[in-house]
């Protein structure tokens, strides 16, 4: 079965919260072997195969999906779906109801899982390069807040293994990002996306301790799928990995 990793802190006894690397899946190279995602050219029972294999390591009935654009858009799961959902245009998820995993599909971006114990209550965040200039990680806490009444220094945030700091260049970082960023460059073209997260997650209330960073790179490390190294090393073409948060079906 595949191997979850946790990052979230304090996991809570109600909690389930996983990021799943490219190992133990069904999937043929270039995609071998976990893929999570449809949209990169892998068969598509495989992936299927695959999710599902993600959803019994969890325990989880549901799993709700975001085909990311790199948006700002929010989507809220109200409802528990009778069958899995991939939503179209959507960049974070949110929900209060039990045993819906929310997928985040990434392979350099982070995700970023969110859960407010107090409320019970969960979102889920792609947040790129384009997501941390326009504030997705933010606008999904407003969102929260205004859903739940979720308060950021209740809230605990874990942030996915992603492209780190020794790997984060952006030769256009003058025109792609914004002037507050500089503080974050640590050498010439060269980013800490890890840190700015921790930082617009601090700005929006939440409490250092309640931060968790896996801080692992996915470029430079072989367990996971990374698109830059896929560019690196080819054409680019790569699977995802893929970060779940849930409720527990029921309270434990």
């Amino acid at each position: 079965m595949p191997r979850p990793h946790t990052f979230l802190i304090p996991p809570g006894p109600d909690l389930i919260q996983a990021t799943f690397d490219r190992h133990d899946g069904e999937s043929p190279a270039p995609f071998a072997s976990l893929n999570s995602s449809f949209s990169v050219g892998d068969q598509e029972e495989k992936v299927r195969s695959n999710r599902e294999r993600m959803k019994q390591t969890l325990s989880i009935k549901r799993l709700v999906s975001a085909r990311q654009v790199h948006g700002e858009q929010i989507h809220r799961i109200e409802e528990t779906p009778e069958s899995d959902e991939e939503i179209d245009g959507v960049d974070a998820l949110l929900t209060d109801r039990r045993g819906v995993g929310l997928m985040i599909q990434h392979a350099d971006c982070q995700a970023i899982l969110l859960h407010d114990p107090v409320h019970s209550a969960i979102a889920a965040v792609h947040c790129g390069w384009r997501g941390s200039v326009i504030g997705i990680i933010e606008k999904t806490m407003r969102q929260m807040s205004s859903c739940y009444g979720s308060r950021p220094e209740d809230i605990t945030a874990g942030i996915s293994p992603s492209l780190g700091p020794c790997c984060a260049e952006f030769i256009n970082h003058r025109e792609e990002l914004p002037r507050s960023f500089l503080a974050f460059q640590t050498r010439s073209t060269y980013f800490d996306f890890w840190q700015i997260s921790r930082w617009q997650l601090l700005e929006a209330g939440l409490q250092p301790e309640n931060i968790s960073l896996a801080a692992i790179c996915t470029s430079c490390s072989p367990d996971f799928f990374s698109y830059r190294r896929a560019v690196r090393k080819g054409n680019g073409i790569t699977g995802r990995n893929c970060s779940i948060i849930a409720l527990a079906s029921t309270r434990k």
